[in-house]
């Protein structure tokens, strides 16, 4: 039987003061409660709010809870389908029709043969850096361009229009964008993708765009895709960069003892994916009456699912509050779980495996150029949480 459960009504939320990576304390609060709870969304729609990590993980491999994003109830009007191509807001058999000629060339083997080109583009980075230091803002000058310059090099986007692309992507990401700007640049950012699918299919290059111009997916399609790809290739990692290695600065022990031991580093990337879940949660709806939880929830009901409460979940992680990199991480959800389950998993972990061990070994002494409390860190209305900028310095 299903007991009275709690409500939330304030999301988003902020962060404790003081506490940059912990979750807001209405989620904490919701946690404490019980894994679920009742949810009123913005648009005054009822909902509910899923922080347990059991009861998330549940939900999304449950084919019963759909990811469409013309089935969110959530405001008070219809909202449209995915654009194509757009698969995060598809179910089957759509979803599969654009993952599955994806899922091959974002392989752990296939990314690690990437390997050595990180290793290139992080130690170009740092050199950068060191030239132009002994200060940097890290997120431009290292936790950016890395990923940028691989996702990509990876799809076949031209090396010298990356930097605006970088910064339309960020427009439309960062959480604080005016309408008019952000239609404006999601606009040009289509536009962009238009012009670079006809170049694939009139000269093929070696790249996955020019790949996927072989197969059956139409321009639209191949525009949707691609938007994905470049987004969520850039985006999660560039802020997993900077802020984690804002959080292991101001976890001096932590930092040490990665320093110590190089071995410590997978599971380093592990705790700070679980620690931080830059991608803090996303939504589901019920397509028939569900029990979740011990709480019926109705179909045509949209829930939240916040991973970053999920991987803080007491029942799951002890003493979850802690950044431990010597803790054994698996099972977080920092790149979701089920059938979409995040693509570009391997390519992050690789990503952080090389870029933060080569940031501490080239700058023993890095450290914050402001009080940490000047740091200045993103909405949580953004899709990625992260900071805006991260200055730093070392000594020359």
């Amino acid at each position: 039987m299903s007991t009275t459960p709690h409500t939330v009504t304030t999301l988003p939320a902020t962060r404790p003061a003081g506490c940059p990576f912990d979750p807001p304390a209405e989620l904490l609060d919701a946690r404490a409660h019980g894994p679920i709870s009742r949810y009123v969304h913005p648009g005054g729609k009822s909902g509910w709010l899923i922080t347990g990590h059991e009861l998330v993980r549940s939900v999304l491999a449950d084919p019963r809870f759909s990811s469409r994003k013309d089935l969110m109830n959530v405001v008070d009007f219809e909202l449209p389908p995915a654009p194509p191509g757009e698969f995060l807001l598809m179910d089957e058999p759509d979803h599969s029709r654009y993952r599955k000629p994806l899922v091959g060339k974002f392989t752990a083997r296939r990314m690690r043969l990437l390997t050595e080109r990180i290793e290139q583009i992080t130690a170009d980075r740092l050199d950068a850096m060191e030239r132009t230091g002994p200060t940097a803002d890290l997120v431009t000058a290292f936790a950016k361009p890395i990923p940028t310059i691989v996702i990509c090099e990876i799809l076949g986007v031209p090396y010298e229009d990356r930097d605006s692309f970088q910064e339309q992507i960020d427009t439309f990401m960062n959480g604080e964008t005016g309408d008019e700007e952000l239609i404006a640049a999601y606009t040009a950012t289509q536009e962009y993708l238009a012009h670079l699918v006809a170049a694939k299919r009139a000269a093929p290059t070696d790249d996955v765009l020019s790949e996927l111009t072989a197969s059956d997916l139409t321009d639209e399609e191949l525009k949707g895709i691609s938007l994905i790809l470049l987004a969520a290739g850039f985006d999660t990692t560039a802020n997993m960069l900077s802020l984690g290695t804002f959080a292991l600065l101001q976890h001096p022990e932590q930092l040490a003892a990665l320093r110590a031991e190089p071995a410590l580093t997978d599971r380093a990337v592990e705790e700070l994916l679980r620690y931080l879940t830059v991608a803090k949660s996303f939504m589901r709806t019920a397509t028939e009456d569900v029990e979740v939880g011990g709480q019926l929830i109705e179909a045509g009901t949209t829930v939240v699912l916040s991973y970053h409460t999920a991987n803080r979940d007491p029942e799951r992680f002890p003493d979850p509050h802690a950044l431990d990199l010597r803790r054994e991480s698996g099972g977080h959800l920092a790149f979701g779980h089920g059938s979409h389950l995040c693509l570009g998993a391997q390519l992050a972990r690789i990503e952080m495996r090389v870029a933060l061990p080569a940031l501490l070994d080239r700058f023993p002494g890095l450290r914050l150029a402001v009080p940490p409390e000047q740091v200045a860190l993103r909405p949580e209305t953004a899709d990625i949480y992260g900071v805006k900028s991260l200055p730093v310095t070392w000594d020359a």
